[in-house]
């Protein structure tokens, strides 16, 4: 597996509008994107930094990952997604080495991406993406 770069850090926010407002004024900078990905029920808001992003991530529904993990941790630093060449390689030779995966193949995650996850057992607490461009 060839890791690139540090694709983006994901941060759980209980309010995109208002986070977008204080990243704003903390980064200087503004906010490039806004998306919904609807089958994950978050909302997503990117900012580049260098060749990484920050992603503000705030569920839309009660039952998603997002709402779920703020609920038992609070906001703040949810996952970092490293860049790959191909996710479903990456997670093939992951799960060979016996690491424990969430996602056993990728699928479509913001920003036209593919993605997947190792569980967070498996790295130290760590919540790890894997992405690739389609």
């Amino acid at each position: 597996m060839d890791i690139s770069h540090i694709e983006h850090i994901g941060i759980a926010v209980k309010n995109l509008d208002e986070s977008i407002k204080l990243y704003e004024n903390i980064l200087g900078m503004k906010c490039y994107r806004i998306e919904e990905v609807k089958d994950q029920k978050v909302r997503t808001a990117f900012f580049k930094i260098g060749q990484t992003k920050l992603e503000l991530l705030e569920p839309t529904d009660t039952t998603s990952p997002i709402n779920k993990f703020i609920e038992k941790r609070g906001e703040g630093l949810h996952h970092i997604a490293l860049n790959v060449d191909n996710v479903n390689t990456a997670l093939n030779e992951l799960f060979v080495k016996g690491i424990k995966l969430i996602d056993e193949k990728a699928r479509d995650g913001a920003e036209g991406l593919q993605i997947g996850f190792v569980h967070p057992k498996s790295a130290n607490g760590v919540l790890l993406e894997f992405c690739s461009s389609k």
